[in-house]
Order: structure tokens, then sequence, then C-alpha cells
């Protein structure tokens, strides 16, 4: 975004757990994104994952080595693009999901370890009824370690 549109958008305050947990239906032990630090309605979103060594993925990935798995990593860039969708669109407590429907030119350039601020940069690319693509990073302390591209779609849940 240029600063020209930056400083003609209006950038909303972030979310504490409280407001995330209102956006998007993941709970614990999935629920990635633990704070949204500010938004811009349908332009942009960042927001963090304190990375824990309390997480279970942990457990397995690896043992005297753990490392957060790229997949969560992604899933949570996903997870912010999800709350970013639901706050653009006004569609909290509607009961609408945001779903996955494509996932491109993920790369992965340093590890996430326990202890580390995952900050999870993520922007609309393009909006369009109820299709929506994003583009996402996922850095620490500045330094890139993950990016890619989605596609999702927003939709009903499905029915029991």
């Amino acid at each position: 975004m240029s600063e020209a549109e930056s400083a003609g958008a209006e950038q909303s305050g972030g979310l504490d757990i409280r407001g995330v947990l209102a956006a998007l239906p993941h709970r614990y032990p999935l629920l990635l994104v633990d704070r949204v630090v500010s938004m811009v309605p349908k332009t942009s979103i960042h927001a963090v994952k304190a990375v824990s060594m309390n997480e279970q993925f942990f457990q397995g990935h690896f043992p005297g080595r753990p490392i957060m798995p790229g997949v969560l990593i992604v899933e949570a860039m996903a997870q912010a693009a999800g709350i970013l969708a639901v706050e653009s669109l006004g569609l909290a407590g509607t009961g609408k999901l945001v779903y996955f429907m494509t996932i491109e030119g993920a790369k992965f350039r340093a590890p996430v370890e326990p202890g580390h601020l995952l900050d999870l940069h993520v922007e609309f690319t393009q909006l369009r009824g109820s299709v929506c693509k994003f583009s996402g990073k996922a850095s620490i302390d500045g330094k890139l370690c993950a990016e890619t591209n989605c596609v999702a779609m927003i939709a009903d849940p499905p029915k029991d």
C-alpha cells in the first residue's frame, strides 16, 4: 500500500483476544492469533502469535529442537486474513466462515521457535463478492520467516 493510500485509509484499533475469538471460530489448540495490533479495513492487518513452548505441536516437532511447523505458520497467516475479511465485511456474529481455497507460493525462510513473537502481516490483493485473495508475510523482529498468497471463500457453515 502506498503512503497516499495509507494516509487516506481509515485504520482501526487492534483487537485483544476477546475480539479475536469473536471474529474467528477457532479455539485452542488451533487458534493461532493472539492479538490484532492494527487493521485497515478492506486493506491490511497486523496480528501477532506469541509462540510458547507449551504449544502441543512442539512435543513432536521436533523433540530437542522445537520448530513451529510451516503449515501452522501458513494457518496463522490465514487466520489473520480471516479476521481481516470478517471485520472488513461486517460479518462478525453472522455465522459466516472463511474457507481456504488455495495456497500459492508458500516460502519458508527462517525457523520459528518457542519464545518468538510472530508478526503476521496480511493484505487484501483482491476482494470480489465472496472470494478474497490475500498476500501474507510472517516475521520475527523484522526478519522474514514465511510468506504466501492464498484465496479464501466466505460461506455459510456446513449444515448438520
